[in-house]
């Protein structure tokens, strides 16, 4: 017998009122940067809990070994992961089964022609086989808007950069 997951309590029903950012939850992962001492190339992530505890490699594209993970990886399933949630809870909130939903997330690394440094494109593929592209395309928008990692990726994300003493 399978056990059952139990849904998060989180709604796009009026369930916030606040003037400022709420945290709902919270998570540290750490880098170290291995034996190149670079994080990308030879580094180690760990999460607090230690799960995921992941051995980082540089893609053999950009001239790594290809023999671990990579930020663009770990980018791309947590932004797939968020937008099929945000997008399973409108698509039940119309009463609709998001089962046979799939979100492929594509993350291209390159340069920045602006600042000569780098940047990163995503571009979300969404499957939904039988479903009416009128009937869907107002559930992706609301789903777009609802997702954190599809609004991060659109807007930008408040971010601070401190050196720990």
């Amino acid at each position: 017998m399978t056990e059952q997951i139990r849904w998060p309590h989180l709604s796009t029903d009026h369930d916030f009122d606040g003037e400022s950012f709420a945290p709902i939850y919270t998570t540290t992962v750490t880098v170290s940067g291995g034996v190149a001492r670079h994080g990308r190339a030879s580094g180690r992530a760990r999460s607090a809990d230690g799960l995921p505890d992941l051995h980082l490699r540089m893609p053999a594209e950009l001239g790594g070994d290809g023999q671990g993970t990579n930020p663009e990886q770990l980018f791309a399933a947590g932004l797939a992961a968020c937008f099929h949630g945000a997008l399973s809870l409108v698509v039940r909130q119309a009463a609709l089964d998001p089962a046979a939903i799939s979100v492929a997330a594509t993350v291209a690394f390159g340069r920045d022609p602006e600042d000569g440094g780098y940047v990163l494109r995503v571009d979300l593929v969404v499957r939904w086989p039988g479903i009416d592209p009128a009937l869907a395309a107002p559930l992706l928008e609301k789903a777009g808007a609802l997702s954190p990692y599809a609004k991060m990726a659109r807007q930008g994300t408040a971010t601070t950069i401190t050196l720990a003493s």
